[in-house]
């Protein structure tokens, strides 16, 4: 028998050599002098951070935060949201910092992050979809489409309706993604809990996400002459797409270890009503999401239920299957906006009515026995 053993940093490496423009991307760090953070929370991306952004790129060791992986994370919640990587988030809004990066335990999720401005997973998507050409393997390999999980907000569906690609709007589970990969109509994808995902590896990849991004601050600055001009960042880039295409304000309600009867008798009682629900409250849509697969051909039912106004604006409900104990209910609030003088709201005020009306009309509080959510992302 003869065993070959391999590196996977250094054939991971490599695939990201052939699929990012480095020089580019070393040259834009090097004249803007970007102050980055990068935070693997002691998980399996310390691996690889270190030969790709400083070896690579040029950046110093100290960009590299919590990259040696612990069998329990060094106490840490490798998570990368704005609860789990707060010690991430306090740097970034600290104002030192200009591009900050953080994964999860496997490293196929990611969250991003500019100077005092976070990019919820939506907006990531949808801005990497805008500027697909930006990003060296969509140049060369062509963009065929994109998918968003049903819950993600739909910021992504306004860049899908003006370049004409195929788009797919799909349940929650990387499965989805990954039938309509193999049939050759999908280059990127992506879903609001901080998974996004290309045809590159036909996987969530969370450092591919910060090298895309870096891809696209490279590429937008590379006329610029950076010893004269302010360096375009990463909340430039997003308030610039938000004024072309709209802005989204998304939130997410967690619910974490509720009774499961409890939580299954709030999800029949919102199905029992949901004709009741479109017709008072003048709802374009309320449903049970049910999804028919392009490829195989399969039905999956009851994927969400989803309360949508005329101008696009939902509220869903979801439970989930990945706590620990008990059930978890989802709750999701998008909201599109198109009226310049409001794209820069905080998101709590542009959602305030939709999260109360999402509350009453529910009766979550009476069915959990909750008078607020567990989690806010």
């Amino acid at each position: 028998m003869e065993l070959e053993i391999i590196d996977p940093v250094d054939e991971y490496l490599q695939m990201c050599r052939d699929n990012f423009d480095f020089p580019l991307i070393r040259k834009f760090l090097s004249d803007s002098k970007l102050r980055v953070l990068i935070d693997s929370l002691n998980a399996v991306t310390g691996l690889y951070t270190h030969r790709i952004f400083c070896d690579e790129l040029g950046l110093p060791d100290s960009v590299c935060r919590n990259n040696v992986p612990k069998d329990d994370f060094g106490g840490l919640h490798a998570d990368p949201n704005l609860v789990y990587a707060k010690a991430l988030v306090d740097l970034m809004y600290s104002g030192e910092y200009d591009f900050g990066c953080a994964y999860d335990g496997d490293g196929d999720r990611n969250m991003i992050l500019g100077n005092k401005f976070f990019v919820t997973p939506s907006d990531s998507l949808a801005v990497l979809t805008a500027n697909n050409q930006k990003i060296r393997y969509f140049r060369e390999h062509g963009f065929k489409g994109v998918a968003r999980s049903m819950p993600t907000s739909a910021a992504v569906d306004k860049v899908v309706e003006e370049m004409k690609m195929p788009f797919f709007e799909t349940p929650t589970g990387w499965k989805f993604f990954g039938n309509v990969m193999d049939a050759n109509t999908l280059s990127l994808c992506g879903e609001e809990s901080f998974g996004t995902g290309s045809d590159l590896i036909r996987e969530k990849d969370g450092i591919w996400a910060a090298l895309a991004w870096l891809s696209i601050l490279a590429e937008t600055n590379k006329d610029r002459d950076l010893s004269k001009e302010r360096v375009l960042g990463v909340q430039d880039i997003v308030e610039a797409h938000w004024r072309k295409y709209g802005r989204n304000y998304y939130s997410r309600y967690d619910y974490e270890n509720v009774d499961s009867d409890k939580a299954n008798a709030m999800m029949a009682f919102l199905r029992e009503h949901l004709a009741d629900l479109k017709a008072e409250h003048g709802l374009a849509v309320a449903d049970d999401f049910e999804y028919h697969d392009p490829v195989d051909k399969s039905v999956t039912a009851h994927q969400g239920i989803r309360l949508i106004y005329p101008d696009g604006t939902r509220i869903i409900f979801r439970l989930s299957g990945t706590g620990s104990v008990g059930a978890t209910i989802r709750v999701y609030f998008d909201k599109y906006e198109r009226d310049a003088s409001k794209l820069g709201l905080e998101t709590a005020v542009a959602l305030k009515e939709l999260i109360s009306n999402a509350i009453a009309w529910s009766r979550i509080e009476e069915f959990t026995g909750r008078n607020a959510p567990t989690v806010i992302t």
